[in-house]
């Protein structure tokens, strides 16, 4: 008994059990962290919490504030919230990607390890290709460009949520609330369990988006990059992991080996990350670790330490050298330069309907210049009519909020959007601001319009519009009908001056396919 007391009060299974209670500790943050952000992301809607709260993780994003910062020329106090992120990172390191990142937290569910197999370790020179995007993604944002924010962690979760994982879920429950339903036993059960999960957790109705299958397929490579190393994303492509690797440089507290090493290598094994370099007597890169204390437990001496210091770490090969940084700022430039030589760029899309109020505050329409990509909007918008944009505004407008009437329209009763965006991309306006916002013009093609080009009655659009005055009105006209017949119709007329560009009209048109009534951008000429 003394001896089996003795062996497990020593110094090294002390030492095992307390690196086994942190890395508890660990999972516990990044379940609780991933659960806080579905949490809020479902809150993020017409009904839901606080827009203070709701838009907390995307303010505690140091990238995407930083970017916001660079395109906008301005700063919102919101922003300094960021900072929280930046003196953990200075202090801790990379704990933001270990213990936090929702992002980081999905990809250890997804690890994908039994699925591996041996491969042959890829080169630590593709460490190098998170700070290209970096440099890449600042460089844009000085420019007023922020369409590479589409590849910040936040960001990608959520719009990879919004967009694909959420409605697939919803039709996933529908298709088998609907199966269980015709059971007459359990058609109670299922009605209560429908009233009870909707809306507080799923849509009230269908979600659709398009072009959902390359965003689904965006979110899968990034899981399906688990299958080449653990956490391929974060070693390799992360952008706020190159960010915060930098920051890590200066850290406070970092892994350290107490004393040489018996080259035992179960440490690297244990390292998602594969910054364990036993060329180094096992030593690790601050700017990798994610301080996931993983490494802990399988040292048979217990040499690990998470120590406290002041120093800046050395330099890695697959550090950011002057020529590197020099030139991904010139090909960024370029390609800037190559995008607003676009077609487009000459004369803007007739369809490109933004929410209400960003085309007055952002300077680049097209590529919605304080937009950082978050889809919160998209996630917010009631009626669905807000979709991610892919080249509708070319390369630079790519993320970005459009509406498209014909899958929703912009509710008249609705100034969610502007209340949920945590950069101000779309202005928070009052309801009253909101509904005298112009946001489109509607124009009828008399071709394809029931009334006048079939004479028969069709009221829909004129009974839909919710503008006060009527936006469209009806006269009534006695035309010749196809069997040579006087008929009276009532053909509806669009008065432009109170048409605010809802779209509501677009959506409900009866006819199938492309709708008779369309919205248009703000003076533009239609061709009919």
């Amino acid at each position: 008994m003394e001896n089996m007391t003795d062996v497990e009060a020593s110094p090294t299974n002390r030492a095992r059990k307390r690196s086994k209670r942190w890395v508890t500790a660990r999972k516990i943050v990044q379940y609780l962290t991933l659960a806080i952000f579905l949490v809020l992301f479902l809150m993020t809607r017409r009904g839901g919490w606080s827009p203070a709260l709701v838009d907390l993780p995307m303010r505690l994003d140091p990238l995407l504030m930083l970017a916001h910062l660079l395109a906008s020329r301005s700063f919102l106090v919101a922003s300094s919230l960021a900072l929280i992120t930046i003196l953990l990172t200075v202090v801790f390191g990379r704990a933001w990607c270990g213990w936090i990142c929702p992002l980081g937290t999905t990809l250890d569910i997804f690890s994908f390890h039994r699925s591996r197999g041996k491969r042959k370790p890829i080169s630590e020179n593709w460490r190098s290709i998170k700070y290209v995007l970096l440099i890449a993604i600042l460089t844009a944002a000085l420019f007023g460009n922020l369409s590479l924010l589409a590849l910040d962690p936040l960001t990608l979760l959520f719009r990879s949520l919004t967009v694909a994982v959420l409605p697939a879920l919803n039709q996933i429950v529908r298709v088998t609330e609907a199966a269980l339903f015709q059971i007459p036993a359990l058609s109670d059960a299922v009605a209560a369990f429908d009233m009870w999960i909707r809306p507080a957790l799923l849509p009230s109705e269908p979600l659709y988006f398009k072009d959902i299958f390359l965003f689904a397929a965006i979110f899968a490579v990034v899981l399906a990059l688990n299958l080449l190393a653990p956490r391929f994303w974060c070693r390799y492509l992360c952008p706020l992991g190159g960010l915060l690797g930098l920051l890590s440089r200066a850290a406070f507290f970092r892994r350290e080996v107490s004393e040489p090493c018996k080259g035992c290598t179960l440490c690297t094994s244990a390292c998602p990350t594969g910054t364990i370099d036993p060329e180094k007597n096992y030593a690790s890169d601050p700017a990798e670790c994610t301080l996931c204390m993983e490494c802990l437990d399988p040292c048979p001496r217990s040499l690990i330490r998470f120590t406290p210091g002041f120093s800046l770490a050395e330099g890695q090969e697959y550090d950011p050298d002057r020529r590197q940084i020099l030139t991904t700022f010139g090909l960024t430039v370029v390609a800037l330069a190559l995008s607003r030589t676009d077609s487009l760029a000459k004369r803007e899309p007739p369809f490109l309907i933004r929410p209400p109020g960003a085309r007055e505050v952002n300077d680049d329409v097209l590529g919605m210049s304080k937009c950082i990509r978050c889809s919160e909007c998209i996630r917010a918008c009631p009626t669905n009519a807000l979709q991610p944009s892919v080249f509708e505004a070319g390369i630079e407008g790519f993320g970005a909020p459009v509406l498209i009437p014909r899958l929703g329209y912009c509710d008249f009763s609705c100034n969610v959007c502007g209340q949920v965006c945590p950069v101000q991309a779309i202005p928070p306006l009052s309801l009253e601001e909101k509904q005298q916002q112009v946001i489109g013009k509607a124009y009828i093609d008399e071709s394809r319009c029931i009334a006048w080009s079939d004479h028969q009655d069709c009221i829909v659009c004129e009974e839909m519009c919710p503008v006060a005055e009527k936006a469209i009105q009806l006269e009534e006209k006695e035309v010749w009908g196809k069997d040579n017949t006087l008929v009276t119709v009532k053909l509806p007329h669009v008065l432009r001056e109170l048409c605010i560009g809802c779209g509501i009209c677009e959506y409900k048109c009866p006819l199938n396919g492309e709708s008779a009534i369309r919205v248009f951008v703000p003076e533009t000429s239609v061709p009919f």
